[in-house]
């Protein structure tokens, strides 16, 4: 499929229906790159938490997925598509029985997963075993690279800290400490930020460490803030997510803390800088995108979700616009060959993505080689927002 030019744009703009976003046209394609509608379905999982401190990065998923068949026409590659959903859950066990419910409904590939804790071993196990490309949209940890069956379009958990590492390495002076849930993907990031920022005896090496709770209430993270204040850091780099980064930046802020607070794209991302309000203002991020990104496939996209949606595009939505987008590749290139296995080998073959994020490929072990942006929350019209200051690197 040719990347999106002017006239594509233009007629996606202007056009309008129930939801505000037209069928059948969109970033990666004119409508008359699709195949016959008569071609045979096919069945795409979606494996989303549906309830849970994490059903608004699912929800996210579920939306940027679903637009990208909106723009598309419900087709990927050509074919029809039968959205199969089930639920992530809230722990390993139960994602790994939904995504063995999903490979009993003979889909081509599933996408989503929120909670990088779930690609674990386990889930390699069931892919291998089902011999179905998994396509993840949120981060996936580091030692998962390379796996046959398994890809991004987000990240592996150790690039949002080594990117923001470097940064802060060579632009933020004085003691720096680190601050985060004990489990999770805690570990990648904090092997990320070290490497990125070196050897310098500045920062404290051992992380401040909180219990890994996925529903904080207040007063979860007193201990963490004490030790901060005892501490006495120059700046803070902390690594929380949906309602665990809201608590923690509520009660940064509450303590009055004045070092600068620094952190994985999480802390801010989705539903949780609205959350937060004005508590969020002049927090630094590293992340591959912002919905204030100037490329086309970016203004399109963040255009037609904020008509669907009200609010702006989230990384975790743009991440599974893409998985939508790359499977659409590869099931056209699968051509009359369609299985899963084919759809996986041709996976290795869409090349380059003209992405909402900026253009991007697939590196050999199945992961994005992307910019990487420090994002700062600002005040953006009338709500707060991730604003890209810059570029920080390419990894991938």
């Amino acid at each position: 499929m040719s990347q999106m030019n002017r006239r594509q744009a233009l007629k996606l703009l202007a056009a309008t229906g129930a939801s505000g976003i037209i069928a059948g046209c969109g970033v990666g394609g004119d409508q008359d790159d699709v195949a016959d509608a008569s071609t045979a379905p096919v069945a795409i999982g979606l494996l989303i938490p549906q309830a849970g401190p994490m059903k608004s990065i699912g929800d996210d998923l579920l939306r940027g997925f679903q637009l990208y068949l909106t723009m598309h026409g419900n087709q990927l590659g050509g074919h029809p598509v039968r959205l199969e959903t089930a639920p992530e859950g809230d722990t390993p066990a139960s994602a790994i029985a939904g995504l063995r419910a999903l490979f009993d409904r003979n889909v081509l590939a599933v996408s989503g997963i929120a909670n990088p804790v779930v690609m674990n071993s386990d889930l390699r196990s069931a892919v291998r075993q089902a011999k179905v490309p998994v396509v993840g949209a949120n981060g996936s940890p580091f030692n998962l690279q390379g796996e046959v069956f398994i890809w991004r379009t987000s990240y592996t958990g150790n690039e949002p800290g080594l990117a923001m590492g470097r940064y802060m390495a060579e632009n933020v002076d004085g003691r720096i400490v680190m601050v985060m849930p004990d489990g999770g993907s805690s570990q990648d990031v904090v092997l990320g930020f070290v490497d990125g920022f070196g050897s310098a005896s500045r920062l404290v090496r051992e992380p401040i460490y909180t219990a890994d709770l996925p529903s904080p209430t207040r007063g979860s993270y007193d201990r963490a803030i004490r030790t901060i204040v005892n501490q006495g850091p120059e700046a803070v780099f902390a690594h929380f997510s949906g309602a665990a980064a809201v608590e923690f930046v509520r009660a940064y802020r509450a303590a009055g803390i004045r070092a600068p607070l620094y952190g994985t794209g999480f802390l801010t991302e989705g539903g949780a800088v609205a959350a937060l309000g004005g508590s969020a203002a002049g927090i630094f991020t590293a992340m591959n995108y912002s919905a204030d990104l100037a490329f086309s496939a970016n203004q399109i996209f963040a255009s037609a979700f904020r008509k669907a949606h009200s609010v702006p595009p989230s990384a975790y939505a743009m991440a599974s616009f893409d998985a939508a987008h790359v499977l659409d590749r590869a099931i056209q290139l699968a051509g009359d060959d369609l299985t899963a296995q084919q759809v996986n080998l041709k996976l290795g073959q869409v090349g380059q993505i003209d992405s909402p994020r900026g253009l991007w490929q697939f590196n050999q072990s199945r992961t994005p080689q992307q910019k990487w942006y420090l994002r700062e929350v600002r005040r953006d019209g009338q709500i707060n927002a991730n604003v890209v200051m810059r570029e920080l690197t390419t990894l991938g």
